[in-house]
């Protein structure tokens, strides 16, 4: 999977409060979670929960070897999302998730976001996360 000439001219940035106020207001909206098996289990989850809503769980990169998950958007066909559905992707620090959403906005889904600020944000001075920005920081609704 080539990503490197794929145009992003329809991929949006929107950071993570903006998101969770449109996942509530936007009936047709999924959050897609793209960090690793590990990443969900050790460090939590978005909680959709009262929204009615489940956060969708597919790789952009696959653990251990964090290559690019070929299947991506088999996975997300799987899901029965459609190219008119808002989706805004996550991943920890909004760098993976740019990439996903960038590769989706090339199959076609026109309404990819970026979730910018990520589940856990950007480093602070001393190195750690969620202290600055991000879905945890914000303290949007999580599960561990």
């Amino acid at each position: 999977m080539n990503l490197i000439n794929k145009t992003d001219s329809n991929m949006q940035e929107i950071n993570s409060v903006e998101c969770f106020n449109k996942l509530s207001e936007i009936s047709n909206s999924y959050l897609i979670d793209v960090r690793t098996k590990p990443e969900w289990e050790f460090i939590g989850i978005p909680d959709l929960s009262s929204l009615n809503k489940k956060t969708i769980f597919i790789s952009w990169h696959l653990y251990p070897e964090m290559q690019i998950n070929s299947f991506f958007e088999n996975m997300l066909l799987e899901s029965n999302i459609k190219k008119k559905d808002k989706l805004f992707l996550i991943c920890r620090s909004g760098n993976r998730s740019f990439h996903a959403a960038k590769f989706l906005v090339s199959c076609g889904y026109n309404y990819s976001y970026n979730v910018s600020d990520g589940f856990e944000g950007d480093k602070n001075n001393l190195g750690q996360r969620s202290t600055i920005n991000g879905w945890k920081y914000y303290n949007l609704p999580w599960k561990q």
